[in-house]
């Protein structure tokens, strides 16, 4: 992992919901908010992280339906815009949880995952589709938003917070993974 420059926790939320708002599983929810608060969609994809008030904002509206995020986050993470070359990509793990411990046949690696899509089998009766369609995207030469992933440090293994559908698809389509993709990583002890 190569190190570009510190960053902030108002970056990271940003990222986040940038990444939501363009997500099928939770595009809908995020459009739905911020109609309700009356904002405009810029606020999540041409984010001024610059402004307090919109932090403020993003930080309400992501810890409105996305609580956990804060929650189990230690206070003293230390953010940072980071390079990762492609086999540190394919050794991000996903977070302990039942859907992605099965689709990885308990290893919590996206290699493994993108095995068991390959091999046509769904998890939980989810279809994969939503993986596959991605992956084709990559081919065509689609870009998506940073993945972000935490770790105790730069040196320790890393757990990928944010885009666990997108690093399945860099995995279902390595040979379309940049040598080096930009990540926002935060660091505490303990992660």
């Amino acid at each position: 992992m190569r190190l570009l420059r510190p960053t902030t926790e108002d970056d990271m939320i940003a990222v986040f919901l940038r990444a939501e708002a363009a997500s099928e599983r939770f595009g809908q929810k995020v459009a739905e908010l911020l109609e309700r608060d009356g904002k405009g969609r810029d606020v999540v994809d041409t984010p001024d992280i610059g402004s307090a008030e919109e932090n403020a904002y993003r930080r309400r509206l992501l810890g409105g339906y996305r609580a956990y995020v804060f929650e189990e986050l230690p206070a003293d993470v230390s953010w940072h815009r980071a390079l990762l070359d492609r086999q540190e990509v394919a050794r991000v793990r996903y977070i302990d949880y039942s859907y992605w411990n099965e689709i990885s046949g308990g290893s919590r690696l996206p290699s493994h995952a993108a095995e068991t899509i390959r091999a046509g089998r769904e998890i939980y009766g989810q279809s994969n589709e939503r993986f596959l369609r991605m992956a084709r995207g990559l081919r065509d030469g689609a870009t998506f938003p940073e993945l972000i992933v935490v770790g105790a440090s730069p040196d320790a293994g890393l757990t990928v917070l944010e885009g666990h559908v997108r690093l399945t698809a860099y995995l279902l389509a390595p040979d379309h993974l940049p040598d080096h993709l930009e990540v926002i990583a935060g660091f505490a002890p303990g992660l």
